[in-house]
């Protein structure tokens, strides 16, 4: 839940707004309606954007929330689809507090992904006490330039959501990704307008998280977001003829060995006319 003491914004937040290498967001960002799709696959970003989706968040191992994308994925997506691609850097799945390791993995990772053409990339970084690591979002944000940036889900996993945002705010991130700090966008929707209203237009909230044709008229009319973001995914049977029951490649928690997720155009049809309908 939001907490009403906005007080604690510590000097930290202070020295952002006067270093930040990025300004802060005053433009109106809600020129009407945006659906992102996240996608793992060269199949999932083609429907994605025939399915009339306006943005692409591209990334890997959608079972552990999405990790960095290879390359070779970003070079052929791009090839295929002309709607906007921003790819996720996460260097792997857990917690969002990062090792000096992973801090340069990233670094390096968002090099190779400006350079493949990357229209934006996703990251988010917390301290280990549950707040945005102003320095280290410094850093990348410089480093992403001159590329837009949207901070992850990260931040759900915050102490102070008021507080977080307006960190977010004064370092320069275009957006958002959020399910209100909760399991999933609807159970957070109290939580997402209450963001909306807080940002004002100087940073855009795009709700995520559970977001299905059942709810997302709920969602989108509660938090008055301008954006989602979903997977409308659907499961394909795999084209393999011969198959080995008795291995799996992956971990208890893999998907199953014979079967491939991949974004729906129908779904995400059905999403943008609901959303379309909606706004």
């Amino acid at each position: 839940m939001i907490r009403a003491g906005t007080a604690r914004l510590n000097s930290d937040l202070n020295t952002v707004s006067e270093r930040s290498p990025f300004p802060v967001r005053t433009d109106n960002m809600s020129d009407g309606l945006l659906m992102e799709v996240c996608v793992d696959s060269v199949e999932s970003a083609i429907n994605a954007e025939r399915g009339g989706a306006g943005r692409i968040e591209l990334c890997c191992n959608l079972l552990e929330g999405g990790t960095t994308p290879s390359t070779g994925l970003l070079l052929v997506v791009k090839e295929k689809v002309r709607i906007p691609v921003y790819v996720m850097i996460r260097p792997r799945g857990g917690d969002f507090l990062y090792s000096a390791w992973e801090v340069e993995v990233m670094k390096r990772d968002m090099e190779q992904m400006k350079r493949g053409g990357a229209d934006g990339l996703v990251f988010g970084a917390l301290t280990g006490d549950g707040r945005v690591d102003v320095e280290l979002c410094m850093e990348l944000l410089a480093a992403a330039r001159p590329l837009p940036v949207t901070f992850h889900r990260a931040f759900d996993m915050v102490h102070d959501p008021v507080v977080a945002l307006e960190a977010l705010v004064s370092l320069g991130f275009e957006r958002v990704l959020t399910s209100g700090c909760d399991s999933s966008a609807l159970e957070g929707l109290p939580v997402l307008k209450r963001l909306v209203e807080q940002a004002k237009g100087r940073i855009a909230i795009m709700p995520g998280g559970g977001i299905t044709e059942r709810n997302l008229q709920r969602i989108l009319e509660g938090s008055g977001s301008q954006e989602f973001h979903c997977s409308a995914r659907s499961s394909k049977d795999s084209s393999m003829k011969f198959r080995n029951s008795n291995v799996s490649m992956g971990g208890a928690l893999s998907v199953p060995e014979y079967a491939v997720k991949v974004a729906d155009v129908t779904k995400v049809r059905t999403l943008n006319a609901i959303a379309k309908n909606t706004l």
